[in-house]
């Protein structure tokens, strides 16, 4: 018996949810290369690659340093560092070390970015072995250029003497509902066309275009696209629920908690924000979903209180002490609060499964 909260993962569920979207990718002719960001897990890395994935995607060097020491395990030795690095004398060193262990892409967003990178990596003295793609704005609106300048800062990025093999983006407006998904991912396609428009003046072959998110997926221009970064697939959660990227029997990761209140139709459970994580977006409907009551809500929560409110219609309400799953609203942030995952399956004892980059945010 394991004490309660803990962060469980089925592991049908889990395999399932990496076969369909290796099986995606194969069918379309792009390449698959997850952000790790989500997971942070050597398990789940090497179960990605063994189920079709090429490359990891990270979000930061600490990250990178976890999964490049596992590359023996995982057999990925591909790393692209999905974010517009401002780099020091120290992240320098970090790259330089990285890149003896695994072939390493790069975001830039800018030209003093790109400079910057050059210098500090040593331009052509260090060689080519780090790739850059330039990061552009297809709509989310938070980092990257936009398409048409993409040319500019490429051109910046090789008179540092670094190669540039291509652009990337992130869609992330497509979390959002209606029809947000769709129109996100035609944006991005627009987006990333129009950059590799602007590379190809420069001169620079933009042989990489790389986007996607798990809620764009399903509408993404593999035309465009050469590869895909999704993160939250493997697991799924609550805000993939609301925007139909998926289905409650498609989510592989929950919160195991115990009932310690009731109150009529209302209980609280031993799962709050330090387990669930805090995020609602304002278009969600709670703080996260009730696995086997889909008309149930998690309607507040504190450090270490959960508030599910259930229907009046409720079937049936869990009584104090019965043990019930949640499904967090962003397993993102609700894997990085744990030191491991448990690990559920029909036919296999439990296991546990270090979040090995946990907290590795620089």
């Amino acid at each position: 018996m394991i004490d309660t909260p803990y962060l469980s993962v089925d592991t049908d569920r889990l395999d399932a949810n990496l076969h369909s979207m290796a099986r995606l990718c194969a069918e379309a002719g792009i390449a698959l290369r997850p952000h790790a960001k989500t997971h942070k897990c050597i398990e789940i890395a090497e179960r990605q690659i063994t189920c079709g994935a090429q490359c990891l995607t990270v979000a930061t060097i600490g990250e990178a340093e976890v999964f490049a020491a596992a590359a023996d395990r995982t057999g990925c030795r591909d790393l692209f560092i999905a974010y517009p690095l401002w780099v020091t004398a120290d992240k320098g060193a970090r790259l330089r070390a990285l890149a003896d262990q695994v072939s390493l892409r790069i975001g830039v967003a800018s030209v003093e970015g790109a400079r910057q990178l050059g210098m500090t990596l040593g331009g052509k003295r260090f060689g080519y072995s780090v790739e850059v793609l330039v990061e552009v704005d297809s709509g989310q609106h938070r980092t990257g250029v936009a398409p048409g300048d993409a040319g500019t800062v490429a051109a910046a990025a090789v008179d540092a003497g670094l190669d540039v093999v291509g652009v990337f983006t992130f869609p992330g407006h497509g979390y959002g509902p209606g029809d947000s998904r769709r129109r996100a991912a035609r944006e991005e396609a627009d987006a990333l066309a129009s950059a590799a428009e602007s590379l190809r003046a420069t001169g620079i072959d933009p042989r990489v275009r790389s986007g996607g998110s798990t809620p764009t997926i399903a509408f993404a221009d593999t035309g465009i696209l050469t590869e895909i970064r999704p993160g939250v697939y493997p697991f799924f959660d609550a805000q993939q629920i609301e925007l139909g990227t998926c289905g409650f029997d498609d989510v592989s990761l929950s919160a195991v908690t115990t009932v310690v209140h009731r109150s009529g139709t209302r209980i609280v459970v031993d799962a709050g924000s330090k387990i669930l994580g805090a995020d609602r977006p304002g278009w969600a409907t709670g703080f996260g979903r009730v696995a086997d009551a889909p008309d149930a809500r998690i309607t507040s929560l504190s450090e270490h209180h959960g508030v599910i409110e259930y229907p009046d219609t409720a079937a049936a309400i869990p009584a104090v002490g019965e043990v019930i799953r949640v499904i967090p609203n962003h397993v993102c942030t609700a894997v990085n609060l744990v030191d491991e995952l448990i690990v559920e399956s029909d036919s296999v004892e439990p296991q546990r499964w270090p979040v090995a980059a946990r907290g590795r945010n620089s």
